[in-house]
């Protein structure tokens, strides 16, 4: 009976420290490279937490006149403060411009390459690489 307990403690422990792994994603596995796109909008809100930060904008379509919100993925805080970017570099009522890519799934969601924030263009450590 302690062997099988055991067991199943060395099973649980194991796929406890392999839960994060699987619960991460590759870029392939939710974005289109392929399918680009530049936005530009009124930050709504920002979400500055691991494992990627997450920014909204209000985007408005112009041939109807709606606004959409768009959900943008950036890269870890780690990364983007070591690319030079803080908690107060973007904020809620703030114009920014956005590269990267689209989703796979048509959702409002992009994985943002770039941000201009105030003018100037700051990487966001994105999981695809930087592009020009």
């Amino acid at each position: 009976m302690k062997a099988k307990s055991n067991v199943f403690l060395v099973a649980l422990t194991l796929f406890s420290a392999a839960a994060p792994l699987l619960a991460h994603h590759s870029f392939a596995a939710e974005f289109d490279g392929t399918k680009r796109i530049e936005l530009t909008g009124v930050v709504t809100k920002v979400e500055w937490t691991n494992p990627h930060v997450w920014f909204y904008i209000n985007v408005k379509d112009e041939p109807t006149g709606k606004v959409v919100n768009w959900a943008a993925e950036m890269g870890s805080p780690n990364s983007l403060m070591r690319s030079g970017w803080t908690r107060n570099t973007m904020q809620v009522g703030m114009v920014v411009t956005l590269n990267g890519s689209l989703s796979k799934d048509g959702s409002n969601r992009v994985n943002t390459n770039s941000v201009f924030v105030d003018g100037k263009k700051l990487g966001a450590a994105s999981s695809e690489g930087e592009r020009q």
